[in-house]
């Protein structure tokens, strides 16, 4: 696990240089995994324009026409080559991104396993697409994978001798081809929905300046460098020379010098790390979190956890004991153990063991009691990951930090108690919201503290003493900046607020908790 700590800090740096350029919102390595989404779509509707002038009996003719159209043609061809390619880069950082965070195992392993069926799916689209134009490329690829399945006990004779040149290529071969092409993207639809199958309100597509930005940028690309032809296979002789794609053939000159059972056993071999990820990474049985669990006796039956869980693991059941109300019930199977059905709970009546409402605010007073807060200070309430390791410290600059597991998890009581225990101002850090490691949790609190989201923060609470800052790992500089103004805020606020001022009355009255639920 400290690997994984240590891989990760390049990418968090790389993700602080990209918000610094163009903001969470903006952030390309944030949104990787919808841009995959926004290219598949690419490369569908570029193929199918291509599909129109295609033609299975002059396979390399027909594409060297399409690239001879100076206009829409050439455009075409070079959109869908650099969409493809695109594709493959974009699915891979996703894939390292949920890998480095560890959001694999568990409820999870459905979304690992299917983006990885997904991927092997589109490269084996990308395969037969390049096989399509049958230039010196696309035969090396036809001959490398005949030799892989002529070691399988599934044809019978060999498939090589298809391409030993003995005899003319048969037309099957590329209408074959040409129908994979085409229906493979089908089961990739189907692997796309698995995919998102466990996710409330899945996220498709890139933010509109996003996804202009990455249109616009392709399409530019593939008018300035249109895509060239290569020499046409020709089976009578092997190629010596041959253009290779970064994704789908620059492995060619290493596998056709290993033996095919070599190859097939390097290839079950990375699937099968790649398909166990989910178990290697799930935490000992000791260490592994609870799922949520609901008190009957403080459920009003409201469905705000139900709204609000990122993972649909909550459903409204009738009750059992007469009151009129429906119940909350958690799914264990999907349950991912985040806690923001707690942050969502007024009653405190829900979430995993330790991550209540109730609990958070027990913990916190036991905190207090350690650490007595000094006369208007400011409190950093910071999210256990990323934030620049913010909650591996006790304080930042001298602001006591006070760490929860996750934004979204946090119950406004808290904030509320901190403001009547003597803090100046609580400042919240957050992961940005489009890279919270439990999807929404960035959203639901904002909505909670300033948009009156349940369980939101009473109206009774000073919002100018509040604030939330977004920062990544490597980013511990934005909080401090952050904390820097909000101090400043405050000493003017505390300026222009008089003794007599109603609101300080209202903001020094106890906190009083009854039945769980703090008013």
């Amino acid at each position: 696990m400290a690997l994984l700590d240590r891989l990760r800090r390049p990418l968090a740096r790389l993700d602080a240089a990209l918000n610094r350029l163009y903001g969470w919102r903006g952030n390309p390595l944030y949104h990787s995994g919808v841009i995959a989404t926004l290219l598949l779509v690419v490369v569908t509707l570029t193929g199918i324009y291509l599909l129109l002038f295609y033609r299975i009996g002059a396979p390399y003719a027909s594409v060297r026409r399409i690239t001879e159209d100076l206009f829409l043609g050439a455009w075409m061809r070079s959109l869908h080559r650099y969409a493809s390619d695109a594709v493959i880069a974009a699915a891979l950082i996703h894939a390292l991104r949920m890998w480095f965070q560890r959001r694999t195992w568990g409820a999870r392993a459905l979304a690992w396993l299917s983006g990885v069926f997904l991927l092997f799916l589109i490269f084996l689209s990308g395969w037969t697409g390049y096989v399509m134009v049958w230039d010196v490329q696309a035969e090396l690829l036809a001959r490398e994978g005949a030799r892989w399945f002529d070691v399988l006990p599934l044809f019978s004779e060999p498939i090589s001798r298809t391409f030993d040149g003995t005899r003319p290529l048969p037309g099957a071969f590329f209408f074959l081809n040409l129908f994979a092409h085409v229906a493979i993207p089908v089961g990739a639809g189907l692997a796309m929905w698995l995919h998102v199958a466990r996710n409330a309100r899945p996220v498709l597509v890139p933010p509109r300046a996003l996804t202009l930005a990455v249109l616009g940028a392709f399409s530019l690309a593939a008018a300035l460098f249109p895509v060239s032809m290569a020499a046409p296979a020709d089976l009578y002789r092997t190629p010596l020379e041959a253009p290779y794609d970064l994704w789908y053939s620059a492995f060619l000159p290493l596998t056709r010098s290993l033996r095919s059972g070599v190859v097939w056993l390097v290839l079950l071999g990375v699937a099968a790390v790649v398909c166990t990820v989910p178990w290697l990474q799930r935490p000992r049985t000791e260490l592994r979190p609870g799922p949520s669990v609901v008190d009957p006796r403080s459920c009003t039956g409201c469905e705000q956890c139900r709204l609000d869980c990122p993972y649909e693991a909550i459903t409204m059941v009738p009750r059992t004991d007469g009151r009129p109300t429906l119940l909350a019930q958690v799914d264990s199977s999907l349950c991912t153990s985040c806690g923001i059905c707690a942050g969502s709970c007024a009653p405190m009546g829900i979430g995993p063991a330790g991550k209540t409402g109730k609990d958070q605010l027990a913990r916190l007073k036991l905190y207090l009691a350690m650490h007595p807060i000094r006369e208007r200070e400011v409190m950093l309430v910071v999210c256990g990951r990323g934030v620049g390791g913010i909650g591996r410290r006790v304080d930042l600059d001298g602001a006591p930090v006070y760490t929860v597991p996750c934004a979204g998890n946090l119950h406004t009581s808290v904030v509320e108690y901190l403001l009547r225990a003597g803090a100046g101002g609580v400042l919240v850090a957050s992961c940005p919201p489009r890279d919270c490691w439990n999807r929404e949790g960035p959203i639901w609190l904002e909505q909670r503290l300033f948009h009156g989201r349940e369980a939101e923060l009473q109206d009774r609470v000073d919002r100018r003493r509040v604030r939330i800052v977004y920062a990544g790992e490597a980013e511990r500089g934005l909080v401090s900046a952050a904390l820097a103004v909000f101090r400043a805020d405050l000493a003017a606020l505390a300026a222009e607020v008089s003794e007599a001022d109603p609101d300080v009355e209202r903001e020094c009255e106890p906190l009083v908790i009854t039945e769980g639920r703090a008013r």
